[in-house]
C-alpha cells in the first residue's frame, strides 16, 4: 500500500497533530499487537495497542473524533474476526462466544476514550449486545459505527498483508455477505437500525454504489469505506503513468458522495484533504 505506513504508539500525538493540521477532524485506529492468542485477549487489554493509541490522541487533541475498530481478526491466531470452534460444518465462527468478546473489545475501548466504536466482525446481534455493554457499564454517550453491509470482497488483501490479518484456514464466507445478494445487503443494515446503530457502513463501497444508495435511504448516517485494494488499485495504475492519481482519487470519492455517503473513509484521506484546499 504506498504512502501507508504502521505507526507505534510513541507517534500517535505528532501523526494526530499533522493530521488536523491538514483538516481531517477524525481517525479511524487498528491495532496490531506484539502477540495473539486464540482468545484474541491483546484486543481488550486496558494497555493494549488501540487503547493506549485512544489515550495518547485525546491528551494530544481532545477535539480530535476517535474512532475504533472493533474485531478480533488482527489478534486472534487464526486470523478469524472472533472465538472459533466446532459447527456442523466444521471449525468455523462460534457467534454468541464472539459477541461476548466484542463486548469487552468495545468497552475497554469506551474506557480508554474513544467517541466511536466500530464493530466489524459482522455477527449477528453484534450492535444490540454492544450498546448494551457500553450502556452498562456508563458509556451511554458512546456511538456504534457498524459495518453493517460488509461483503466477503476480495479487495481486502492489501490491508491483510499490511496487519497480518490473514486467516489460516478456511475464509470469511459465513459471516460477511455474498457479493451478489443485494436483498441480505439491505437487511442487514435495516437490521442494525433496529438494533440501535448510530452510523452504518457499506464496505467496500467503490464497487458497490448501487448498495450505497440503498443504505442511504434508511434515515441513519451512511459511511462508505474505500478499501485497501480499491486504494492499491487505483495508486498501482498511476504508478505505471495509466491514470491521473489525483484526478482518479478525486472522482471515486467524488462517486462515493454522490450515491449517499455522509463520511468516507479512505486511505487517500490526507491527500485528498490537500487536494481540495488547493482547488478551492
Amino acid at each position: 500500500m504506498p504512502g501507508q505506513m504502521r505507526y507505534p504508539v510513541s507517534s500517535m500525538r505528532d501523526v494526530a497533530e499533522e493530521v488536523l493540521d491538514k483538516g481531517l477532524s477524525a481517525v479511524l485506529l487498528f491495532g496490531i499487537p506484539k502477540s495473539k492468542d486464540d482468545a484474541a485477549s491483546a484486543a481488550y487489554d486496558e494497555n493494549g495497542v488501540v487503547q493506549q493509541a485512544v489515550r495518547e490522541i485525546k491528551k494530544a487533541v481532545p477535539e480530535m473524533v476517535v474512532i475504533t475498530d472493533v474485531c478480533a481478526c488482527e489478534y486472534t491466531s487464526h486470523g478469524h474476526c472472533g472465538i472459533v470452534g466446532e459447527t456442523r460444518n466444521g471449525t468455523d465462527l462460534l457467534n454468541d462466544p464472539s459477541l461476548d468478546l466484542m463486548n469487552r473489545i468495545a468497552t475497554s475501548h469506551a474506557e480508554a476514550g474513544a467517541d466511536i466504536v466500530a464493530p466489524s466482525c459482522m455477527l449477528d446481534g453484534m450492535v444490540g449486545s454492544i450498546r448494551t455493554a457500553l450502556d452498562d457499564r456508563g458509556f451511554g454517550e458512546t456511538l456504534i459505527m457498524s459495518y453493517s453491509t460488509k461483503f466477503a470482497s476480495a479487495f481486502y488483501g492489501p490491508f491483510r498483508e499490511a496487519a497480518d490479518s490473514g486467516f489460516s484456514f478456511g475464509d470469511r464466507t459465513t459471516y460477511q455477505i455474498d457479493p451478489a445478494n443485494r436483498r441480505e445487503a439491505v437487511l442487514e443494515s435495516e437490521l442494525d437500525v433496529a438494533e440501535g446503530a448510530d452510523i452504518l457502513m457499506v464496505k467496500p463501497a467503490g464497487l458497490y454504489l448501487d448498495i450505497l444508495a440503498d443504505i442511504a435511504t434508511l434515515g441513519l448516517p451512511v459511511a462508505g469505506y474505500q478499501v485497501s485494494g480499491e486504494y492499491a488499485m487505483i495508486k498501482a495504475a498511476a504508478e505505471r503513468g495509466w491514470i491521473a492519481e489525483r484526478a482518479a482519487a478525486l472522482e471515486s470519492l467524488t462517486c462515493l458522495k454522490r450515491a449517499g455517503a455522509d463520511l468516507i473513509i479512505t486511505y487517500f484521506a490526507r491527500d485528498a484533504a490537500g487536494w481540495l484546499v488547493e482547488e478551492q
